[in-house]
């Protein structure tokens, strides 16, 4: 059985970075959710018009990976390429919004100190 991305060709995958061993920026992780921003246009590598056709709709990384069968570290710089020209925008489930609904850390302590006190 052959695993995507593992064992293709290394001249290939060299080709699609530009030579590139790593992202640009650490603002993808597996589960980041991806939104392409336009539609793809003549002339496009080819892997970036493909992601940009799968993130019609919020899709995270690892799918990405998946559906182009590329290792994760190469379509993390894919992204890169797509963010820095504003073609996608990416968002972390986990939004600041979701991390201001958090409780106070100081009603968890004074919980942490009922619950040893029992």
């Amino acid at each position: 059985m052959k695993r995507p991305g593992r064992d293709d060709d290394p001249d290939r995958l060299y080709t699609v970075t530009g030579g590139r061993s790593r992202s640009g920026t650490d603002a993808f992780d597996l589960v980041t959710l991806v939104v392409s921003e336009c539609e793809p246009t003549p002339g496009m590598q080819s892997e970036h018009a493909s992601i940009l056709r799968i993130c019609r709709s919020p899709t995270a990384v690892v799918e990405i990976a998946a559906d182009l069968g590329l290792p994760v570290s190469i379509v993390r710089i894919l992204l890169g390429d797509l963010h820095a020209t504003n073609r996608i925008t990416a968002r972390h489930p986990r939004t600041a919004a979701a991390a201001d609904q958090l409780p106070d850390p100081e009603i968890l302590k004074q919980v942490l100190v009922g619950l040893r006190n029992l």
